[in-house]
This record gives C-alpha cells, structure tokens and sequence, in this order.
C-alpha cells in the first residue's frame, strides 16, 4: 500500500528497566543453556504499572514532541495482545478519556504482534484523501500468572513496553513510504498447538505457551508431514512481503538504511529476516533488541525512537521494518527521514 502524503510527526516510548537473563538464571526463571544459545540479554519489566498507563504515558510523550494538541487527532488507534485490564472493558477509552477527548473515533486493533502494521495501514486509509491527524498506540504488560515471559516462545522472551505514533498529513521530519500485510492462514495452526478453541484458554485458566503450541506443531509436521508446506511458503512470503514493500515505497533493497525486525534471538534474526535478504546483521536493531526483549506490537516502532536517539538515522536513510505475528501475518513498512528529529534538535 502506497502511502502518499503520510508523514510521522512524533513518537512516544515507554521502556521500563530490563531485568538481565544472569538474573533470571539465578531466580531459576531462564534456562542457563539458552543464554548462550539465543544471547539474549534481558526483557523490560513494568512490575505492575498496567498496560493502559504505559499507552497514556508514550501517547502523551508523541504529542508532546510533536507539539500536536491531542484534542484536535481525528483518529485513535490502541494495539495489544495481551490482557489490559478487566474482561469487557476497552482500553482505548482509557485515553479518550485522559488524553484526546471524546470527539475522535476510537478503536482496538487485535493482530497481535503485528498489530501496529496493521494500525499504520488503517490510520494511512483513513488519513487518504483528508488533512488530519492519527495517534497510533501499542502497549503490553506480559506480568500476569498466565504467562512466563522468560519462556514465552522458541528464542524469544517477553518485554513490557508501550510506543505511540502520530502519523499526519502536514509535512514534517519522517515519512512513511509504504506499508504492507500478507497471510499464510494455512500455518494458523502454529501458534494454536493442540489447544481446543473453546473453552478458550483464559476462561479456564490456561497459560500461554508458545513454546509448547510450537512443539505440538512439530510433532504434527512429524507425524504426518502437513505443515511443512506452510513453512516454506512462510519463509517465501517473507522475501515477498519485502520485495512489495519495496517496489511500493520506489526504493531497492541496497537503499535500506536499517532493518528493524522482531526482537528474537540472534539465530532467529539472521536466518529468517537478515541472511534471507542478503543483508548483514549489523544493519539490524538485534543488538538493541536483545537488551529489552519481544515488547508485543511495539519492537519496530521502540527501536525506530531508538535509532533516533542514538544518530543513527539520518535524513535520506530508509528504515524497513519487518514483522511476524500469529495467522500467521507477515508485514513491512518503510519510513523514509527527511530532517533532522524536531525533539532531538
């Protein structure tokens, strides 16, 4: 999907302080043979601020920033997957009511991981056509009795974090180039395992365990092959998600600046997103990533407020981000810097 004339205008993150794995190890939360294997570092920790505090918080830092008065957004877009808060209640009301009022239509956006592509394909539709402004929200606190952040899935652990984007149609320091979604619905299964749809798991008090689902998904490929079709076709999605995403946004892939993935563990990173494309490692937020954990729908836009801070983007640079989440979805975006960061300078 081609973005003409959608700019970002601020960003807003939340990042509590990360917890080391040596510590996890020590608490006997992390198994010691997987630091060296995966090497990953740590995962942000929120105790128990709740989700929903952590979105108002990144929300009010995006507008501020960007000097956007938050009554005046025309659109409210709140991202999660994972609880936040009491069962038939709705965050994003949350931040209509302490942030941008009630004149602004509001709506929670379930794609998991993905859930900010998602967010940023809707806001741009939306935007098409009309002057305005959109605030994007992403936030999660995996701190429940339901869930082992540190044995969330194979090679990766689970971060708390909440990031906030406020796209526009006025001109300003960053654009967005072009942003793209596709499926692989026959791999649905991945993330499902064996588990019934009904009762579903939460009601019954069943955790989630992605490591386990993905072992039963295995153990289904072995037994009598089905599937693998499904990962090969995963993995030539993946190339073409990019290759779209590309073409759309009018750059070749020697024009990519960063590449902004999922906050997965060095193999994962290298061998599903990196190697594929041809590209090395340290054009990849791997490094960053790994000190911080998988922050649910927030990893690309949380290291993109990182590259930032740090300099290392730089107006002509292009940022590809790139996204895996249950469906199985596979999405891209390109953000193209045009000047300098207004909050930085």
């Amino acid at each position: 999907m081609r973005t003409p004339g959608i700019f970002i205008k601020g960003i807003g993150v939340h990042l509590p302080e990360a917890v080391g794995v040596e510590q996890a190890v020590a608490q006997g939360s992390y198994p010691a043979e997987e630091v060296e294997l995966h090497e990953l570092a740590g995962a942000a920790v929120a105790g128990d601020t709740p989700a929903p505090e952590m979105a108002l918080w990144a929300a009010q830092e995006a507008c501020k920033r960007s000097g956007q008065r938050p009554e005046d957004v025309d659109l409210l877009l709140y991202c999660d997957s994972w609880h936040q808060g009491p069962d038939g209640w709705q965050p994003q009301y949350y931040l209509q009511r302490h942030l941008v009022g009630d004149d602004v239509l509001a709506v929670e956006v379930r794609q998991g991981c993905n859930g900010m592509f998602g967010a940023l394909e809707l806001a741009a539709g939306y935007l098409g056509g009309r002057a305005g402004t959109a605030l994007l929200v992403a936030a999660d606190n995996f701190g429940t009795p339901m869930m082992d952040r540190w044995r969330m899935g194979p090679g990766y652990i689970a971060g708390d974090a909440a990031s906030a984007v406020l796209l526009s149609t006025d001109p300003s320091f960053a654009r967005l180039r072009a942003v793209r979604s596709l499926a692989v619905s026959e791999a649905e299964q991945m993330h499902r395992g064996d588990e019934p749809l009904f009762p579903p798991g939460p009601t019954v008090g069943r955790p989630l365990d992605f490591t386990a689902r993905n072992a039963d998904y295995k153990r289904r490929l072995i037994a009598d092959g089905t599937g693998t079709a499904a990962l090969v076709r995963i993995h030539q999605q993946t190339l073409r998600i990019v290759e779209l995403v590309l073409e759309e946004a009018g750059i070749g892939l020697g024009n990519v600046t960063r590449v902004a993935y999922m906050n997965y563990s060095r193999e994962i990173v290298e061998q599903r997103c990196m190697a594929p494309l041809g590209l090395d490692l340290e054009k990849s937020t791997w490094d960053f990533g790994r000190t911080v954990g998988h922050l649910g729908a927030s990893d690309q836009i949380v290291s993109l407020d990182h590259l930032l801070a740090i300099g290392e983007l730089a107006p002509g640079d292009h940022l590809l981000m790139l996204g895996v989440g249950p469906g199985v979805t596979l999405s891209a975006a390109v953000v193209e810097i045009l000047g300098p960061t207004p909050w930085r300078s």
